[in-house]
C-alpha cells in the first residue's frame, strides 16, 4: 500500500485526464526519466525543434540528467570533471550538471516527483486547485513550469532577498509571486505563509521540505545517474564520497541510492557556515542561495548521513566572480587549467560552488588521494546569478588580477578541513531529534512518525517501492488520455 497515495479519485482523474489531452500532455514514467532510452521514438522526435525552456509539454521528458544539447534528444549524463590544476586536491571532483534541465535547474525533477502523485491519483485538481510551491528559488521555478503545461495557477513562495532573476521569470511564465520576509535560511517565514493559504481549500501545498516525491525523484533519477558516470569513467577507483548541499534534503537522497552499491563511501551533508543548523544546531542568514536552514528537513533520512561541511558563503561569492569575471579566468588560464574547464566553469551557480568547495574540503579531510572519487551535484549555472555579479561589482569595484590571485589562493587553494564534522549515531540521532521541534510542533506531523523515521526500513519502503505504483498509475493516466 503506498503512503504517499492514500486514495483515488475517479472523477478528479477523469476531468484532468481530459485537460491533458485538450493540452496534449502526456506525462512520462520515473522510469523514462532514468533511462530516456525507453521513451518511444514518435515522443522523442517531437522534442526536435523544441527549445530546453520551452514552455512546451513534450519538455516534461526532459527533466532528465540525459538531455543532449546538440541533438535535442538524449545521450549520456551530463557530467563536469573539475581539474586537479584548479581543486587543488589529488582526489578527482565530478559533478552532474544541473543546467541542461528545463528552466536551467535540476530543482524541477523535486516539482515533477511532489506533483504527478497527485496529479495522476486525482489529489490535485488543475480545474480547479492553485499549486503552491514554497522554495527558496529554484523549486518553485520548476513548479510553475509544470504549471504553465498544466494550464493551471502556479503560487510561488520565496524569500525577498533571493535574486532578481528568479522573480522575473516567474512572473513572466505567469506564477502569482508571494515575497516572504528574510534571505536564504528564513525559511519558518515560508511556513506561515503556507498555513495562511491552507485556509483557501483551492490551495494545495506541495512542500518539497516534507513532500516525499522531492527525495524519491532523487533516489530513482539522480542517483542512478551518477552511478552510470562512475561505471562509465571510474569503475577502477574508490567510490568515496557523494556531497549535497541540504536544502530541502532532496538531492542528498541520491546517497541513499548510491550507498546500496558503495556502502563505504560517505555522505556528507553542506550548509552554509553562517547557518549551520546540521554542524551546530545554529541558525543565522546566508547567501547560497538554494539551501534552506534553520530545520532538518522531515524528509532528510538524516541516519544515512555520514558527515557535515559548512562553508563560508563569502567564498561562495569570491568564487563566482573568479569564474565570471575576465581577469578570474584569464588568471586560472595561467595557473595552467585547461581552457576547456575554463570555458565550462559557468555552469556553476552559487550553491554549486558550495558543493565544489565542500567537496575539496572532503577530500583534504580524510586524505583522498587520486584513487579516490567524489561526487557532487551542479545545481545551476552562473546564468540565473548575473544580478549578484553587478552587486558584487557594486560593492567591491571592478575584479582585477589581483582579486583573481587572492580568490583562488584563499577558497580554493586554501580551503582548510575546519567546520566540518563526522557524524556517529548519536550525533545523528540528534540531528534526527531537532525535526521534532519544527515538524510535531510547528507543522502538525505526528509523534509516532518521527519515531518511525529512524527506522531504516520507513526509508527503504519509500524509497523503493512507491515508484513502481507511480508509474502504474502514469501510465493508466496516460492511456486515459488517449494519447499514450
Amino acid at each position: 500500500m503506498s503512503r504517499i497515495i492514500s486514495e483515488l479519485k475517479p472523477a478528479i482523474i477523469k476531468r484532468t485526464a481530459a485537460r491533458c489531452r485538450e493540452r496534449n500532455i502526456v506525462i512520462p514514467t520515473f522510469r523514462q526519466l532514468r533511462q530516456p532510452e525507453l521513451i518511444p521514438q514518435p515522443i522523442q522526435k517531437k522534442l526536435d525543434g523544441v527549445g530546453l525552456w520551452d514552455v512546451n509539454p513534450i519538455n516534461l521528458f526532459r527533466i532528465s540528467w540525459k538531455n543532449d544539447i546538440k541533438t535535442g534528444r538524449f545521450g549520456d549524463v551530463n557530467y563536469l570533471e573539475i581539474p586537479s590544476s584548479l581543486s587543488g586536491v589529488r582526489a578527482r571532483i565530478i559533478g552532474l550538471v544541473g543546467k541542461y534541465f528545463p528552466t536551467g535547474a535540476h530543482k524541477v525533477g523535486a516539482a515533477f516527483g511532489c506533483l504527478v502523485p497527485r496529479l495522476v491519483s486525482g489529489a490535485f485538481d488543475p480545474t480547479v486547485h492553485k499549486a503552491v510551491w514554497p522554495s527558496t528559488g529554484n523549486y518553485c521555478r520548476g513548479g510553475a513550469f509544470d504549471c504553465a503545461l498544466l494550464n493551471c495557477t502556479a503560487v510561488a513562495i520565496l524569500p525577498e532577498e533571493m535574486s532578481q532573476e528568479r522573480f522575473t521569470w516567474l512572473r513572466e511564465i505567469g506564477a502569482e509571486v508571494i515575497a516572504t520576509p528574510g534571505c536564504e535560511s528564513n525559511v519558518k517565514e515560508i511556513y506561515d505563509k503556507c498555513w495562511e493559504l491552507r485556509k483557501d481549500p483551492t490551495n494545495i501545498i506541495f512542500n518539497q521540505f516534507d513532500e516525499f516525491g522531492n527525495p524519491i525523484y532523487h533516489y530513482h533519477v539522480t542517483g542512478p545517474a551518477i552511478e552510470e558516470v562512475y561505471r562509465k569513467i571510474a569503475s577502477g577507483s574508490r567510490f568515496s564520497a557523494y556531497i549535497s548541499a541540504t536544502g530541502s534534503a532532496g538531492t542528498i537522497a541520491a546517497g541513499d541510492y548510491l550507498k546500496k552499491y558503495f556502502p563505504s563511501m560517505q555522505t556528507v551533508a553542506v550548509e552554509a557556515q553562517q547557518c549551520p543548523t546540521l554542524y551546530m544546531n545554529g541558525f543565522g542568514g546566508h547567501r547560497i542561495e538554494g539551501i534552506g536552514d534553520k530545520h532538518v528537513p522531515w524528509v532528510h533520512n538524516v541516519r544515512n548521513t555520514d558527515a557535515v561541511a559548512a562553508i563560508d558563503d563569502e567564498d561562495c561569492m569570491r568564487i563566482l566572480r573568479l569564474f565570471n569575471e575576465a581577469d578570474g579566468i584569464e588568471h586560472l588560464t595561467a595557473l595552467g587549467v585547461n581552457s576547456e574547464s575554463v570555458r565550462q566553469l559557468p555552469l556553476l551557480g552559487i550553491s554549486s560552488i558550495c558543493n565544489l568547495l565542500a567537496a575539496i574540503k572532503t577530500a583534504k579531510y580524510f586524505e583522498f588521494d587520486e584513487h579516490d572519487v567524489i561526487f557532487t551535484i551542479f545545481t545551476d549555472a552562473a546564468d540565473l546569478y548575473q544580478s549578484r555579479l553587478l552587486e558584487l561589482a557594486a560593492e567591491h569595484g571592478a575584479y582585477n588580477a589581483l582579486d583573481a590571485a587572492r580568490d583562488f589562493a584563499g577558497p580554493l587553494a586554501g580551503q582548510r578541513t575546519d567546520f566540518f564534522r563526522e557524524l556517529n549515531y548519536r550525533d545523528r540521532k540528534a540531528i534526527h531529534n531537532l525535526k521534532y521541534y519544527t515538524w510535531v510542533e510547528q507543522q502538525g506531523k505526528t509523534y509516532e512518525e518521527i519515531l518511525a523515521q529512524w527506522d531504516p526500513e520507513y526509508w527503504r519502503q519509500l524509497f523503493e517501492e512507491e515508484v513502481p505504483y507511480f508509474d502504474e498509475l502514469i501510465e493508466q493516466f496516460n492511456q486515459q488520455t488517449g494519447l499514450a
